[in-house]
């Protein structure tokens, strides 16, 4: 069974297609990298993914369900698709205890996901006062709270620095050792060439490529094959 999976994925907002029959399948245990230049879909997909958008035809499906059906969602997917899901003037600690006392989580586990996120100094500091990339890891800690065995992330990497960056490139991999799924969107390409097993790229809402990512890039890099795939299909 596919951890996730686009079926002939069709999403319209009037006459304009965002997504246009994609089909894709992304591998359990593995970090797939979801990319295309700004406004080819990614993340229209990724709402139909999580339920956030209607398909409207096609579908896409996790463990091979509707986003709805999920008994427990926030035990089996964790989502990062921006940083503004929690209360500015809550402490980063309080926004995590509220989702968690929702899914009947531990305040254990809260404090758990800080450290593993390096929150634990800021915890009690109000959400308006963290910076960007402080938002995304607290996402981050959001995304882990149930202890997911699938993680979709949009652009976890905004906002943060060069350390952080590198951060965030152990921390996904030491997710997928774990044996978890990762759908990691994302624009910068060195960054993912050094993180990801498998890529899908697409433009204009449609599938160009997809495959592991050595055989993806082949000899050159995954700029070189981005460019050249994604100016070919204009």
């Amino acid at each position: 069974m596919s951890a996730i999976r686009f079926d002939s994925l069709v999403k319209q907002y009037g006459k304009q297609a965002a997504v246009n029959n994609l089909s894709a399948t992304i591998q359990a245990g593995r970090i797939t990298g979801f990319l295309g230049p700004n406004g080819a879909g990614k993340s229209t997909s990724l709402r139909c993914l999580v339920g956030l958008a209607k398909p409207t035809s096609g579908s896409a499906k996790i463990l091979d369900r509707d986003y709805r059906e999920l008994e427990n969602p926030l035990t089996q997917v964790g989502t990062v698709l921006d940083s503004r899901g929690f209360h500015p003037s809550l402490s980063g600690r309080k926004n995590l205890q509220i989702v968690a006392a929702s899914a009947g989580i531990s305040d254990s586990r809260v404090d758990e996901v800080l450290e593993l996120v390096e929150l634990t100094q800021a915890a009690k500091k109000r959400m308006k006062n963290y910076s960007l990339g402080m938002k995304q890891r607290l996402s981050l800690a959001g995304a882990i709270l149930g202890n997911p065995q699938i993680l979709i992330l949009d652009e976890p990497a905004n906002g943060l620095d060069p350390a952080g960056i590198a951060w965030l490139r152990k921390f996904l991999r030491a997710m997928a050792d774990q044996g978890k799924t990762i759908l990691v969107s994302s624009h910068q390409l060195a960054e993912m060439q050094n993180t990801v097993d498998d890529v899908i790229i697409i433009n204009r809402g449609q599938l160009i490529a997809s495959g592991s990512i050595k055989d993806v890039i082949g000899e050159g890099t995954l700029e070189d094959a981005f460019l050249r795939l994604t100016e070919g299909a204009n």
